[in-house]
């Protein structure tokens, strides 16, 4: 297994560590996943995510031959500010979800784990002008929570400005380090790409302060789910649409039908028409009756017990003190309104229907 730049760190902190994606991970700490998870909502969670691929392609045309592969606006991105995008098929599936910054001449993105081969060599073969730097000697930190804001303001205070979605280049004691105002949890807070070699002073200096602790790959899991975000091969692969997933909310009007730059990326057919022909199946969120998880697997049914969608992600949701779960449902079912049941163990376990995000996310837009 691949290790990251912050391991020994991991291991004189008590971590319990497990595969992930080809990397030996932190997966909890000795304050424990539930702990952890109300840490981050309360306070601020320290996440090393340095397994996730970091690329910078360069190049005269790189953003339009982006934009020919992402159903997303890349031309129209202001410099110094990031966006969520994803890798489609023909068939309108999803490859890899994503997220990239306008650095000008520059567009740097980061890729999932378990797709950043695949992903990479894609880029170089339909990016034929432009250059793909893939970037191996920096880890990738994540600082999320309510007072993430006021702890990295003590390293940086530059960055205390910065609002959701921007993604700038600062300099901390002579090191370059690249940060945006985004994560996974729903929370304020930063992403921070550093070099390998000050990577643990970093993650110190983040430690040293009272409000910040560890937080693994559990909480980190429980945390995207509340806040309804997609885990890729688990939410969205190759056999679901951006609009099946409803990801509608990321491909711009721009990119949509009778837009200024409508269609041209790949499965555009097969994604802009379920626009306006609504699809089989939709992502939906619920509330589960009880105290019972509904992992992922998990076949719902209507009350003749016909079925009628599966669970993709579900848990115990610590902020709300109940289960949750993710799950594609038939379109017909949601229409019509009619009540749904989790199918386990030959019982039938009432769910509710709710928005997502599941907990109010709170980035700071200014």
């Amino acid at each position: 297994m691949k290790r990251t730049a912050l391991h020994e760190q991991h291991l004189a902190s008590d971590a319990r560590m497990v595969e992930f994606a080809g990397y030996e991970m932190p997966v909890q700490y000795p304050l424990g996943v539930k702990k952890e998870h109300l840490w981050t909502r309360e306070q601020a969670g320290l996440f090393d995510v340095s397994h996730m691929g970091q690329v910078i392609l360069k190049g005269d045309n790189v953003k339009s031959e982006l934009e020919a592969i992402l159903p997303v606006d890349v031309l129209g991105l202001a410099k110094g500010m990031q966006r969520y995008g994803m890798f489609t098929t023909k068939e309108g599936g999803i490859t890899d979800d994503l997220m990239f910054a306008n650095w000008g001449s520059e567009v740097f993105m980061v890729v999932n784990a378990a797709c950043k081969e695949q992903d990479i060599a894609y880029l170089k073969d339909q990016l034929p002008t432009s250059q793909v730097e893939v970037i191996e000697d920096r880890a990738l930190l994540a600082i999320q929570g309510p007072k993430a804001r006021e702890v990295f303001a003590r390293l940086i205070p530059e960055a205390a400005e910065m609002t959701f979605m921007q993604s700038l280049v600062f300099v901390w004691q002579g090191v370059e380090v690249w940060v945006s105002c985004s994560g996974y949890t729903g929370e304020d807070g930063y992403e921070i790409s550093v070099p390998d070699a000050h990577a643990a002073e970093f993650a110190q200096a983040l430690l040293s302060q009272d409000e910040v602790e560890w937080i693994g790959l559990g909480a980190r899991d429980s945390l995207r789910l509340e806040a309804g975000l997609c885990l890729y091969g688990h939410d969205i692969d190759t056999n679901t649409t951006p609009v099946e997933a409803s990801l509608n909310w990321a491909i711009q009007k721009v990119r949509r039908l009778e837009g200024e730059r409508a269609g041209q990326f790949v499965g555009a057919d097969v994604i802009l028409s379920q626009f306006a022909q609504k699809p089989a199946q939709k992502r939906v969120g619920y509330l589960v009756d009880g105290r019972a998880p509904v992992r992922e697997g998990v076949e719902l049914v209507a009350a003749d017990g016909n079925k009628v969608g599966r669970v993709t992600s579900g848990g115990f949701s610590p902020s709300l003190s109940q289960p949750i779960l993710m799950a594609y449902v038939s379109t017909s079912v949601l229409e019509s309104d009619e009540p749904v049941f989790a199918e386990m163990r030959g019982k039938q376990i009432a769910l509710t229907r709710a928005s997502m995000p599941f907990v109010p996310s709170r980035y700071y837009r200014g």
